[in-house]
């Protein structure tokens, strides 16, 4: 993690504006939200401004974003952020930024989904939509698009350290979640195109359902349990078997269970960062905990099922 070591301002984005895009200069300009990686600045009515300022990674997702985004935003059911000029570094800002369209709406950490059926069949269409298989060169995963079991020796550190802090109520059923998605079959189909960082900051609401998907810096291509761990994130209780039968194809029982286990992981990453906001980190957001929460109660909840199920010997 770091902070810009230029502090963002709107004279500053203006500066930048009038010495890339001097066309746009001039569009009433004000701040949109500050996210993990970028801050956003909406400009005009139909435009927003994307600048990197804590994470050193985003100059490449940004770069990412404008090369692939342009070319999967038509086949999509929502509206999602569509880059249109990719600014380069400069004196003023020694990092690109970019350009891109304003998707109106309220982060789903702010403004939950309460419509269930709506907002299953929502997210279930636009995942159908946008998991089609990726061509030749499309970008792979940072840490999201091998087997979970790459990741078990991070989620032992973070289950560790969320069970000594006292932030989860059940570590034993979180644990038996992980262990099932684990020894899960691996995915062996096409890599498919997924969004990578589906979470409720991520996804825009209105009305009680899902009207936007946007940030799509971790866009790749890999096993879609990665994407729909998003169910249970973002589905209000009772929807996510909806939306299991709404998307297409159906998802097989392997699947289902590696995205529990990346939702697990999600969630557990979305709780830390929630504290992180309590405690000040740059970017840390306090109203990604409860979401998290919920997911971690939905997710444990089948372990308790399948135990309750299970004959007595």
């Amino acid at each position: 993690m770091t902070h810009s070591e230029i502090e963002i301002t709107a004279e500053l984005v203006r500066d930048l504006l009038r010495d890339q895009h001097p066309g746009l200069a001039d569009l009433p300009l004000r701040l949109g939200a500050r996210g993990w990686d970028n801050q956003v600045w909406r400009l005009g009515d139909d435009l927003a401004v994307r600048l990197p300022w804590a994470t050193l990674s985003a100059d490449a997702l940004l770069r990412k974003e404008h090369e692939w985004v342009p070319l999967l935003a038509p086949h999509l059911p929502l509206p999602v952020p569509v880059p249109q000029r990719l600014s380069e570094p400069s004196e003023r800002f020694p990092r690109p930024w970019i350009v891109t369209t304003w998707v109106p709406g309220t982060p789903a950490d702010r403004a939950p989904a309460t419509r269930p059926a709506e907002a299953a069949d929502t997210l279930a269409a636009f995942l159908t939509a946008l998991h089609r298989p990726a061509p030749e060169g499309a970008p792979t995963g940072r840490d999201r698009g091998g087997p979970l079991a790459d990741r078990a020796e991070g989620f032992a550190q973070q289950l560790a350290s969320a069970t000594e802090r006292r932030l989860i109520r059940d570590p034993d059923a979180v644990r038996a979640v992980w262990e099932d998605a684990v020894a899960a079959p691996d995915w062996s189909g096409p890599a498919l195109w997924l969004h990578g960082d589906l979470h409720p900051a991520n996804v825009l609401t209105v009305d009680g359902t899902f009207c936007g998907v946007i940030d799509f810096g971790d866009l790749f291509a890999g096993d879609p349990a990665c994407d729909l761990a998003a169910a249970w994130l973002l589905l209000p209780d009772g929807a996510v078997d909806r939306f299991h039968a709404a998307y297409q194809p159906a998802p097989d029982p392997a699947t289902l269970r590696r995205a529990r286990g990346w939702a697990v992981l999600k969630a557990l990453a979305c709780i830390f960062i929630g504290e992180a906001g309590v405690h000040g980190r740059p970017g840390g957001k306090r109203t990604w905990g409860p979401p998290a929460q919920a997911a971690l109660r939905r997710l444990t909840a089948t372990i308790h099922r399948s135990e309750a199920r299970a004959p007595v010997k």
